[in-house]
């Protein structure tokens, strides 16, 4: 138990001192995943070469 409200009170110090300096820093920019504007093509799929034998189930445990 006291570990646990030790480790509280650290996370709430370390929360309160940040929520104290936002006002000083600002809040972060908000990043922008894809700046370009071409469409993306996701319908069109590349070949893909197999080598070796293709994966087959076995649902039957009994027959290998």
């Amino acid at each position: 138990m006291f570990l646990l409200g030790a480790v509280t009170l650290c996370c709430v110090v370390v929360a309160g001192t940040l929520a104290l300096y936002e006002p000083v820093f600002g809040q972060a920019p908000e990043r922008r995943v894809a700046d370009n504007s071409r469409p993306v093509d996701a319908a069109a799929p590349a070949a893909v070469r197999v080598v070796g034998a293709p994966f087959v189930p076995n649902v039957n445990p009994r027959q290998r």
